[in-house]
């Protein structure tokens, strides 16, 4: 296989990174008045200004040069196609077909999933339908009103970033709590003011095996029949969605109570399915075709739009140009809306589990910097914790920040002062301020020549911080769609230029398989020699301390 660094725009790309580092975008501003017509992106319910990055028309043409000598038009024609893109599993990647509009169909091994999608649906209709209206009845004869979704990874984080982002469009019949922490103090506290009577447990995961949703939906079980004293409430109050029926019926689950997961769906991108449960009972149906109808539109721009205009193409390039060739070692997701306050949690998973890997497709390992960390928060929330860092550390952060032109909860004068921090933010990101005009300023308040030598230099604000701006006209069911969906497309797009496979994830698997071993060895209270020798002492000193409490 040709490794990236051999391709011809890869390398014009190293040289031309070489001259852009000593270039200031407030330069680059001053050059050109044209500059946002150039480097942003308009859509009906989205905008995107790519503009404060540390690039040129040329940088632009040679990593769009690069997207197309990494064959990225025909690696997405392979993923929408059912094609196996997922390597090492060998497994299509169509979470795209889950909100398929156009009822074009889609086949995985010659067979076409149209079908088994629209029943799934349907059954996603008549199940939040049922819930929602008091049908469905509790052991007690109780219609239900608290949701538990039991699951970790992408079977809780996006069901649960997308109800809390949504939750001014919920109507509040049913609560939806979750639990993913294998901490009991989370279920125990989740479960606490709930009546056993009234609560329905969504027990989510594709194996239905994993440790840490199983012991939590043991948990759950025990807290059910204690207030029951009956196994057989099980099939009023627990459904599972899973790809494994035959473990879910073992488990105690009715079969009719199951729920369809494919293994052409991952984790962190199925929030689109069954696993969208949640979203679905707490916000109506109609709001979670919504939803789907949002990601939709972005699959359509993302298919038809040619690489240069597309939004999550250009996001892609510009982390490779940040991250791979300038040497940004992370990025920040800065929402600058409450409702997104677990987004950056959310992407964090999506990208870092997809693409933070050191090996390409044929196993061989990477030799230049591939994704940067992902962390952020809500944008008020970091201006006063770590912008500090963003604004004055030796380290270039790029950071993506977030928005919306019209708040869901118009109080007077909030939004203004929120939006008015989020558009100051990132012109100070880019501009900066020299020591030339922190002298000036410090000396037209009076300030004596003493006090400006000293403090001078610590007000120097060096700019040249790459951010992009999402903006959106208002959060709803649709734009958050549209939101996740373009993040979805971007990691994709980074994956195929990095050569990462982006749909697996061994690296979760190590930790956990050792998880398994010592499990026994602390239930046992025995003592493994095998461990190394600060894993064996911090264990033998948990145990020492735990026996004498």
């Amino acid at each position: 296989m040709q490794s990236r660094e051999q391709l011809n725009s890869w390398q014009q790309l190293t040289q031309h990174a070489q001259l852009m580092k000593n270039q200031h975008m407030k330069d680059l501003f001053a050059q050109d008045s044209q500059r946002f017509s150039k480097f942003s992106i308009k859509l009906p319910s989205i905008l995107l200004d790519y503009s404060k990055n540390t690039i040129t028309e040329e940088t632009l043409s040679l990593l769009t040069d690069l997207a197309k000598e990494c064959e990225v038009e025909a690696w997405r024609e392979k993923m929408f196609s059912g094609v196996n893109i997922n390597k090492t599993e060998d497994r299509a990647v169509l979470h795209t077909a889950l909100r398929n509009n156009a009822k074009t169909p889609f086949f995985v091994d010659g067979k076409n999933i149209s079908q088994e999608i629209k029943k799934t649906l349907n059954q996603i209709k008549e199940f939040s339908d049922n819930i929602r209206q008091g049908h469905w009845k509790g052991y007690s004869g109780e219609p239900i009103t608290d949701i538990v979704n039991i699951g970790v990874g992408g079977s809780n984080l996006g069901p649960q970033m997308v109800t809390e982002a949504l939750k001014r469009f919920s109507d509040n019949r049913v609560n939806v709590h979750y639990v993913s922490n294998v901490d009991g103090t989370q279920i125990a506290e989740v479960l606490r003011p709930l009546n056993p009577e009234k609560v329905l447990f969504i027990v989510s995961s594709k194996t239905f095996t994993t440790t840490e949703t199983m012991l939590n939906a043991k948990t759950a079980i025990k807290w059910l029949t204690a207030s029951s004293f009956d196994q057989s409430v099980i099939a009023k109050h627990f459904i599972a969605v899973t790809a494994n029926k035959e473990n879910a019926m073992k488990f105690g689950i009715s079969k009719e109570n199951i729920f369809d997961m494919w293994d052409w769906v991952g984790g962190r991108f199925s929030l689109w399915s069954a696993i969208g449960l949640p979203i679905a009972i707490n916000l109506g149906f109609e709001r979670f075709q919504e939803l789907l109808d949002g990601a939709y539109e972005i699959d359509c721009h993302f298919c038809s739009t040619p690489l240069e205009n597309n939004i999550p193409v250009i996001l892609a390039l510009l982390s490779v140009w940040n991250c791979t060739f300038l040497g940004a070692q992370s990025q920040a997701i800065l929402p600058y809306d409450q409702s997104l306050h677990m987004l950056s949690a959310y992407l964090q998973q999506a990208e870092m589990e997809s693409n933070g890997k050191s090996v390409n497709w044929d196993g061989e390992t990477i030799t230049y910097p591939t994704v940067p960390s992902i962390w952020g928060e809500l944008g008020i929330n970091g201006q006063h914790a770590f912008y500090q860092y963003l604004h004055q550390s030796n380290n270039i952060v790029p950071a993506d920040f977030i928005g919306s032109v019209e708040s869901v909860t118009p109080i007077e004068g909030h939004h203004e002062t929120l939006m008015a921090n989020f558009f100051a933010q990132t012109q100070a990101l880019m501009e900066g301020v020299d020591e030339q005009q922190v002298r000036a300023d410090l000396a037209a308040k009076g300030r004596p020549l003493s006090y400006i030598d000293k403090v001078a230099p610590h007000k120097v604000h060096k700019g040249n911080r790459p951010t992009n701006t999402l903006l959106m006209n208002k959060i709803s069911p649709f734009t958050i769609g549209s939101l996740i969906a373009i993040y979805e497309h971007k990691i994709f797009v980074q994956g195929i230029i990095l050569q990462i496979c982006s749909f697996d994830q061994w690296g979760v698997e190590l930790g956990k398989g050792l998880a398994s071993k010592i499990e026994d060895e602390l239930h046992n209270n025995i003592q493994n020699p095998s461990h190394d020798n600060s894993t064996a002492n911090l264990i033998k000193h948990y145990q020492e301390v735990k026996n004498r409490i």
